[in-house]
């Protein structure tokens, strides 16, 4: 009985989440409109190889692709706070599809090198912001802590789904027909982002700040949500670190494919992790709890550098996964709590901007360091990089006032 109680709380607390009819329906489109995000940059690396002959071409212009997203992003941001997310998604929702269907008929328009570039720059610059605009949104939806929590915490899940599926379904493609084939599926789903977002009732909960005096920095003024971001730059580059290191492992040991399998338990940990912090009640303030989320996490992802068996690295890429997504989630609500409303939507882009430089940092110091130390060293400073975050994030602990400017 006293194991049925907890497990009936939880299950409660989830029932009682998702009882709103409206908040299963933002989820179910937030999943499909993010699909992109774990399809896009595999399909154009396939594609534009195809096009070019050439890896290094293409894995420049997608990292091209990538690096304008992130750039653009935060003055995305500042305008969806200003004007509202319907403008910014009607422009986005045009511009990419159609950058997008110029790289897919590159070859019959007869596209130069330096157009098909311009392009994939055009379609990482259109980008529909989704991801930031959902994470804005559980903050204009949810309005107690617990719900705001349960909420981060289940999109931190739906975003491991987006990159576990979104690959798998891009290799599906590749499997059955082309590498074009697996762009216009993943243009197909980047056509119908922008207006699934605009025809949900997420626009019925934005809320828009008015007559208030904006900064030329924004966010960036906030002493605290600069820490937020220097320790999400600091966990995300572990993050990338591990992305190679599994692999590195794997090619160490001769058997390749086993870099993926490690790469799905460990999302698969986050998963799990995400899942049940979702559901639970910690009464902990978030910024307390975060310092310990990430020393405890440095533990497996340190063990990861002693270890030469696949059969004990998986255990230990199990367990440092079960913290990825509690981790990020408490990260998320920290640029919530820290966040005027004025910026709220500008924030989440610096969050996500942190993000994908941070993992984009990491994987490239391991490539570097798998080549001439070997994956032992990428664990290891991965591990390292993790306690840099807590040690960031532990002033963030403090007792501080919370700015909730604008949240009702």
């Amino acid at each position: 009985m006293g194991l049925r109680n907890p497990m009936q709380r939880f299950a409660a607390r989830y029932v009682a989440f998702f009882r709103p009819p409206d908040v299963a329906r933002l989820f179910a489109m937030a999943f499909v409109a993010r699909m992109p995000i774990g399809m896009l940059s595999l399909a154009l690396l396939m594609h534009l190889r195809a096009l070019t002959g050439s890896f290094a071409l293409a894995g420049a212009t997608v990292g091209g692709y990538l690096v304008a997203m992130a750039l653009t992003a935060p003055a995305l941001g500042r305008a969806i706070d200003r004007q509202g997310p319907r403008a910014v998604l009607v422009v986005a929702g045009i511009v990419q599809p159609l950058a997008l269907a110029a790289l897919l008929l590159a070859t019959p328009l007869r596209l130069s090198q330096p157009a098909i570039v311009a392009m994939a720059l055009l379609a990482g610059m259109s980008t529909p912001p989704i991801s930031v605009l959902t994470r804005t949104l559980w903050r204009h939806r949810f309005h107690r802590e617990e719900d705001r929590q349960t909420a981060f915490a289940v999109d931190s899940v739906l975003v491991e789904l987006n990159f576990t599926l979104g690959p798998a379904l891009i290799a599906l493609l590749l499997t059955i027909g082309t590498p074009a084939l697996a762009l216009a599926g993943a243009s197909f789903f980047a056509a119908i982002a922008a207006p699934l977002f605009l025809r949900s009732p997420a626009t019925r909960n934005w809320k828009l700040t008015a007559g208030e005096h904006r900064h030329l920095l924004g966010p960036l003024t906030e002493p605290r949500l600069l820490l937020v971001f220097a320790t999400t730059m600091a966990l995300t580059f572990a993050f990338g670190l591990l992305e190679v290191g599994y692999p590195g492992f794997a090619v160490l040991l001769g058997f390749p494919a086993l870099g993926g399998v490690l790469i799905a338990i460990n999302s698969m940990g986050s998963a799990l992790g995400g899942t049940a912090y979702g559901g639970l009640h910690i009464a902990l303030p978030v910024s307390r709890q975060l310092p310990v989320l990430l020393l405890t996490m440095a533990l497996p992802v340190a063990a990861h550098a002693f270890v030469t068996s696949p059969w004990l690295l998986a255990p230990l890429a199990l367990l440092a996964g079960l913290l990825i997504a509690p981790s990020i989630t408490a990260l998320i609500m920290l640029v919530t709590h820290n966040a005027p409303m004025r910026y709220a939507t500008e924030a989440f882009t610096w969050s996500t901007t942190c993000i994908v430089s941070g993992v984009g940092a990491g994987t490239a110091v391991g490539g570097q360091l798998i080549e001439h130390a070997g994956p032992r060293a990428a664990f290891a400073l991965a591990a390292a990089s993790t306690v840099v975050a807590a040690l960031l994030a532990l002033p963030l602990a403090r007792a501080a006032t919370p700015i909730t400017s604008g949240d009702s």
